[in-house]
């Protein structure tokens, strides 16, 4: 990971946007109970307020709960068939804390879903997820919404920049089947037939404190951000495919 001088405020809004989702859903869980074991609802003068204190109380209680039994597990394989979970794939380690694999099926042939795929970064095309919420942690982006020539190329030890001023490297690459991003995560194109393929992302979290930070403030803004790029891709790469086809008609 590259670091360049990256302003400290810059630093602060990024990590407010992206960790605080996770922090008030964990401080959420936690406080409430306390809240409602001091029995702070039944202080309030009408029934009215009590029901509202207590509904507030309750909902704050249970959906941490609600995510860590059901949305995280759901998130952590999204769209990934059992197969695909259990598979092999570049930058696999032994003994991860856990593996998450998340898929697509895109409805176009995988040497153009690669096309978008290789040209991901702040300074290429973009990451193709929600881009407003990219630029409110002090991005400054905008998603590729066509494949550009010039960014079609990448090698081993190239940097991809996340953030103004703050980029990871590119640890491997097969294309147009694989790449490996330090400190990110896979992504694999899978041939199913000459026009559909699959869109895999696959990483790990390690054990020990980074694992445990991972979970408390990345893994779900990562989740939804992750999730919405491989669909950002297949619908470009459909799009483009629809495109061609009736040029060709």
């Amino acid at each position: 990971m590259t670091t360049e001088s990256v302003p400290r405020l810059a630093v602060v809004r990024a990590l407010l946007v992206v960790s605080g989702g996770p922090v008030a859903l964990a401080l959420g869980g936690l406080l409430a109970p306390i809240s409602a074991a001091r029995k702070w609802p039944e202080r309030l003068s009408s029934p009215p307020a009590r029901r509202a204190a207590w509904t507030v109380t309750s909902a704050a209680t249970l959906t941490p709960w609600v995510y860590a039994l059901l949305l995280r597990p759901w998130l952590r394989r999204w769209g990934a068939s059992q197969a695909e979970r259990t598979a092999s794939y570049p930058g696999d380690i032994e003994r991860p804390l856990f593996t998450t694999t998340r898929a697509v099926t895109v409805h176009a042939p995988a040497h153009e879903v690669w096309s978008w795929l290789v040209q991901i970064g702040r300074d290429r095309g973009g990451f193709y997820s929600y881009d407003w919420l990219e630029n409110l942690a002090g991005c400054r982006l905008r998603s590729a919404s066509r494949v550009h020539p010039e960014w079609q190329h990448l090698d081993a030890g190239d940097s991809l920049e996340v953030f103004p001023g703050y980029a990871t490297t590119i640890e491997a690459i097969d294309p147009p089947r694989s790449m490996l991003i330090a400190n990110w995560g896979a992504y694999v194109v899978e041939p199913v037939t000459p026009h559909t393929c699959r869109l895999i992302a696959r990483s790990h979290a390690e054990r020990g404190l980074a694992g445990a930070a991972y979970i408390l403030f990345i893994e779900l803004p990562h989740a939804i951000m992750e999730r919405r790029m491989l669909l950002g891709i297949k619908e470009r790469a459909e799009v483009a495919r629809h495109r061609t086809r009736d040029s060709l008609a």
